[in-house]
């Protein structure tokens, strides 16, 4: 019994972090999941937010029409989901503006909250982030780049969209097409690398402070990180910020009909 305690202590404590466990790993290869970890924590976030989402709208469909504009008391999930929805939808007001936040709102908050729990989830002892992967950065960078180009097409027509990589002036579009084509292929990537590098600095960092108790450093390995962890956190929530920011800013580019407007005018 005492070894047992032992190892659970050993495999919850941060060295075992530091040391490179994870708990999914050993699930996988216990039930022979041929499957790179980092998509078992994909799947795993997803889950979550399914769950939460399912419960959420299981206690919302119990209230009447009038109980569900009034707030509960305390912290409960009905109120940490609707001060992330209502923080989500100021800053799609923001930047899409009051008429069309509302179209874009679910695919932004699905989008938010899916980076920063993958982000959040290299904190816990176990678990390294999915965004500390290439593979899953890119995923995220297309999803928003064929998101923006769809919805640009449906907004403008797909002549008219792309008659806007020409910019207003017919003459300079031999040069201006291009440059414009590239520059939007480049954002998937760009979106990818700032968040996948990002992440793994920071995991880095960590897991160099954690190491310190496996060297032999007496410091305290979870009071050296301790800091870490706090920027650890606010890197997770500025790196999912960013990122959205910049997919809302490509959507409204997108579907803006000034350009198209000023390019028919020439």
């Amino acid at each position: 019994m005492k070894k047992i305690a032992l190892m659970l202590l050993t495999l919850l404590s941060t060295s075992a972090h530091a040391a490179g466990f994870e708990w999914l790993g050993v699930i996988a290869h216990k039930f022979h999941l041929h499957f790179p970890t980092y998509i078992l924590t994909t799947g795993l976030v997803g889950l979550l937010l399914l769950i939460v989402g399912l419960a959420y709208r299981a206690k919302i469909s119990k209230l009447s029409v009038e109980n569900r504009v009034i707030p509960e008391k305390g912290i409960t999930l009905r109120n940490l989901v609707e001060a992330y929805g209502s923080f989500i939808y100021s800053q799609c007001r923001a930047v899409l503006g009051e008429d069309i936040a509302p179209k874009y709102f679910k695919f932004i908050s699905f989008l938010f909250i899916m980076i920063f729990i993958s982000n959040v989830i290299g904190l816990v002892p176990g678990f390294l982030p999915p965004t500390e992967f290439i593979n899953t950065t890119l995923a995220l960078g297309m999803m928003s780049f064929v998101y923006y180009n769809i919805k640009g097409c449906k907004e403008l027509g797909t002549m008219n969209y792309l008659a806007h990589f020409a910019g207003p002036l017919w003459y300079m579009a031999i040069l201006i097409f291009p440059i414009e084509i590239l520059s939007n292929l480049i954002r998937p990537l760009s979106l990818a690398l700032r968040l996948r590098g990002n992440m793994m600095g920071d995991h880095h960092v960590l897991t160099t402070f954690l190491n310190l108790e496996i060297l032999g450093v007496n410091v305290g390995a979870f009071g050296a990180a301790l800091p870490f962890y706090i920027l650890g956190l606010l890197v997770c929530f500025i790196q999912a910020y960013v990122f959205t920011m910049l997919s809302m800013v490509y959507i409204s580019l997108a579907t803006a009909h000034h350009d198209h407007d000023e390019h028919a005018a020439h």
